[in-house]
């Protein structure tokens, strides 16, 4: 299992999840909901409880991932394979262009 933090405009937004199975679930948290409710990351998960899943990488995710000669470098230099998107997501997005970051979470970090 692979997790990472979401941060829209420095604001920690909630978690994104990829099971052992290869499921995906973005779960906002609690406090972001309360504190921020109408601001969403996307258009397509309005801030809620409610956790999202899907069995592939949401694509508003998959869209920061770099493309083209970036994304060659990128898989190059951490020896990512270019099929593994939540593991470039979370190597290659905490410095995004825009509103949203990705940290990752670590084994063991107990978040």
């Amino acid at each position: 299992m692979r997790r990472g933090r979401i941060y829209y405009k420095d604001h920690f937004a909630g978690t994104l999840t990829e099971t052992n199975d290869g499921d995906y679930i973005f779960q906002y948290d609690p406090q972001y909901v309360n504190d921020h409710p109408k601001d969403f990351i996307t258009f397509t998960m309005p801030v809620g409880l409610q956790p999202y899943t899907d069995n592939r990488l949401f694509s508003f995710f998959e869209g920061l991932i770099p493309e083209g000669w970036l994304l060659n470098i990128a898989a190059e230099n951490w020896k990512i394979n270019r099929n593994d998107r939540m593991g470039l997501l979370l190597a290659c997005c905490k410095n995004c262009i825009g509103a949203l970051s990705v940290e990752p979470i670590m084994e063991g970090d107990g978040a």
